[in-house]
């Protein structure tokens, strides 16, 4: 009986047989290698974790984070502050004492007492020292030719703002300095609209002279 002639393998059978072989080698030397290193992977461990619920991912992450030092929120200026930044600036200041007795001078009504609100038009709708006049610096044009003429006839010209830390007043002022105001006939109310509201002093709503006044509480 005659022996059975070789079994032939194809070319395309052969391709796959060596391929198989090298990529099987290489896992070899991978896992091998992996082994031996003390950063190889560790393959019992869970690389990829379930997904956290919408809930949990839904979580803001912290504004901060907890190796940094905390900054404390900056404060408010000081009262004594804002008058030496005005009075560095050579503007005078005055104190809610002052300018009430002021705003009761008779004066006030024939405008010898000028009071000039530096702030825009919301905040000065929302209210305003009764009789003052709207000043916002940001907006020249509109406001100074009602504003001037009434400042350079009066004998004392009072601005002011919000208070604190507010430098709207002190842009006005400079501005109406600028424009030819004297120095000596210009004071700035460094407490503003604040202080004069928290100590329930009357206040107009709306346009100048509208005759809706109320008092604010304390």
């Amino acid at each position: 009986m005659g022996l059975s002639p070789p079994v032939r393998t194809t070319e395309p059978t052969r391709v796959i047989v060596e391929a198989g072989a090298i990529a099987l080698l290489g896992l070899v030397f991978a896992l091998l290698a992996n082994a031996l290193s003390p950063r190889g992977l560790s393959l019992s461990r869970d690389y990829f974790p379930p997904s956290r619920p919408e809930a949990a991912r839904a979580q803001p992450r912290p504004a901060t984070h907890p190796s940094l030092p905390q900054m404390p929120p900056t404060p408010r200026a000081s009262a004594p502050s804002v008058v030496a930044r005005l009075r560095a600036a050579g503007l005078q200041t005055i104190g809610r004492t002052e300018v009430v007795r002021w705003f009761h001078d008779p004066r006030y009504e024939q405008e010898a007492v000028v009071f000039v609100d530096a702030r825009n038009d919301e905040h000065y709708a929302e209210g305003h020292i009764p009789g003052a006049y709207q000043f916002d610096h940001y907006y020249p044009a509109k406001y100074l030719p009602t504003v001037l003429p009434v400042c350079q006839t009066a004998t004392r010209v009072v601005v002011y703002c919000a208070g604190g830390d507010c430098e709207d007043s002190e842009f006005a002022a400079l501005m109406l300095r600028d424009a030819g105001i004297p120095g000596d006939r210009l004071w700035v109310y460094a407490g503003g609209m604040t202080d004069w509201a928290t100590n329930n002093l009357p206040i107009e709503l709306g346009p100048r002279n509208s005759g809706v006044r109320h008092s604010a509480s304390p």
